[in-house]
């Protein structure tokens, strides 16, 4: 029978030998990975690397082809497991913000919180005003997503995340759909959340905050991790010619 009990013990996110195929195409060739309890890992690499379906897969939003996704320490892959409660724990912070524009910013907040978690109205009010506070926007909670920017719908989204208590943050490229003026307040707030100790998984493009406020960078290409360490070993001086050539593009 499958254990739905975090062991915080061990490491947040464990891969082992991650294997993923779209039809022919093989995405992910074995990927072994790890993200620790508190860690932010940055994940850099071309388009189509696989990082972003990697990423996917720590959740289960993709479908494994083969392969052992542990999160705290529970498989994710046993068709045993309890998903949804494992979600819980995860938050997931997307490229397209995701928000529903139907609804006002307080109720994009709310709503899981009253159905996942099943918290009360009060309580779930309470909380997404607090972390509405946390990301500067507290003074839209009655606004609807049409009438915020890009930078500000993305700091709704954190937010939105944020208020199930999650023990770890996913980052799907948070800042490729912005304008480059916008991207600076979204990546602040990542900031200071890893400052709090927030277990990251980033996918980002952006080298300075790699660099700055991840604890370790991965390298990704062809579906394989090529290269990984201290961000200021792997932006500073790659071994590996494929990083040293993506790098070199990229800086």
């Amino acid at each position: 029978m499958a254990t739905n009990s975090p062991q915080k013990d061990r490491p947040a996110i464990e891969v082992r030998d991650l294997c993923k195929n779209f039809g022919d195409n093989e995405v992910l060739k074995g990927i072994d990975f790890h993200v620790d309890q508190g860690e932010v890992v940055c994940v850099i690499g071309p388009s189509g690397s696989g990082k972003s379906t990697l990423l996917r897969c720590v959740n289960r939003l993709e479908e494994p082809t083969s392969g052992t996704v542990l999160v705290e320490g529970v498989d994710i892959t046993d068709p045993e497991t309890d998903l949804d409660k494992i979600r819980t724990r995860i938050g997931m912070v997307f490229q397209q913000f995701n928000l529903f524009p139907h609804l006002s910013v307080l109720r994009n907040l709310t709503l899981a919180q009253q159905r996942a978690k099943r918290r009360p109205k009060a309580e779930a009010v309470e909380i997404a005003r607090k972390n509405l506070a946390k990301v500067g926007l507290a003074n839209r909670e009655d606004a609807y997503p049409s009438q915020l920017s890009g930078g500000q719908q993305q700091r709704v989204a954190i937010a939105r995340a944020l208020s199930m208590n999650p023990d770890m943050m996913l980052f799907d490229e948070p800042t490729s759909a912005l304008d480059p003026e916008l991207v600076g307040d979204v990546l602040g707030v990542m900031r200071q959340l890893a400052d709090e100790g927030m277990t990251m998984m980033v996918v980002t493009h952006e080298m300075g905050f790699a660099r700055e406020v991840g604890d370790r960078v991965v390298f990704m290409d062809g579906g394989v991790v090529v290269e990984q360490g201290d961000p200021k070993e792997v932006l500073g001086n790659p071994q590996h010619a494929r990083t040293q050539a993506f790098l070199s593009k990229v800086l």
